[in-house]
């Protein structure tokens, strides 16, 4: 019987893909991986990963950062237990690590699971791509065959600003949105068939840049985080100035 391994990383969608090579790298290793996440990233990660054992969590109180997660992965029998989580209210040693204010938030959770961190750009390795969902995206947007510019300005909990007028008119606009496909990295059949793509901070930007789908088209990053929440970025990504009140917010350096 394979050794069990248990993962307490219980969102957001974009944590996910970052630390999903890490999970990876212990499955290479003839690890079953055992991993809790909020009921809401449960169908796109059983989709994009099916060979981890996920388990939903029920998004209802502070319990399922840490706790919950954990009682799940003691009841599976998990003989090691990594927490990727950077920083918790209820876990201020986490704070306390030596590498904590010198990393930003991903490189930390490769440095707390003994990975290397360029194995962050081998995430292709390790999702499964669904050509049927993905065809059935691509014809409910129909696409028309002019170039096309992706634009996606939703993050977790920030939705960015972004003049349109940039792209040129003979560019089809595709926004990205909720309610087209349940799974959430179908969206990359339209990266690749995208010539700009602009991506707020979020999932997709963390998706785009792992499976290296920056180089063939030009790629435009809107930040909404100061520099330690904000993830390293492999690929090329042209930096656009976020709105006034999102600068203001997220500067560090003066």
């Amino acid at each position: 019987m394979n050794k069990r391994l248990g993962i307490i990383q219980s969102r957001g969608l974009g944590d996910l893909y970052i630390s999903l090579p890490i999970a990876g790298y212990y499955r290479d290793r003839g690890y079953d991986i055992h991993w809790p996440i909020a009921e809401q990233f449960l169908t796109t990660m059983q989709n994009s990963a099916p060979w981890v054992h996920w388990h939903s969590l029920k998004v209802d109180n502070n319990l399922y950062f840490y706790d919950t997660p954990l009682k799940i992965l003691e009841e599976q029998d998990c003989e090691d237990i990594i927490c990727l989580y950077q920083a918790l209210s209820s876990k201020p040693e986490l704070t306390e690590r030596a590498e904590f204010q010198i990393t930003k938030f991903d490189q930390i959770k490769y440095s707390e699971a003994q990975v290397p961190f360029t194995r962050k750009w081998r995430l292709n390795n390790y999702i499964t791509r669904n050509t049927a969902s993905e065809q059935e995206l691509v014809n409910k947007l129909n696409l028309d065959g002019r170039p096309l510019a992706l634009v996606h300005l939703q993050g977790s909990d920030h939705t960015a600003h972004f003049d349109f007028t940039a792209i040129p008119n003979e560019y089809q606009v595709i926004t990205v949105r909720e309610g087209l496909t349940d799974n959430f990295t179908d969206w990359l059949a339209i990266v690749e068939r995208s010539d700009i793509v602009v991506c707020v901070d979020s999932a997709l930007s963390n998706l785009i840049d792992q499976v290296q789908l920056t180089e063939n088209r030009d790629c435009y990053f809107i930040p909404r985080s100061h520099i330690q929440l904000t993830p390293v970025m492999g690929g090329l990504w042209h930096y656009i100035d976020p709105d006034d009140g999102t600068r203001a917010r997220i500067r560090i350096f003066r």
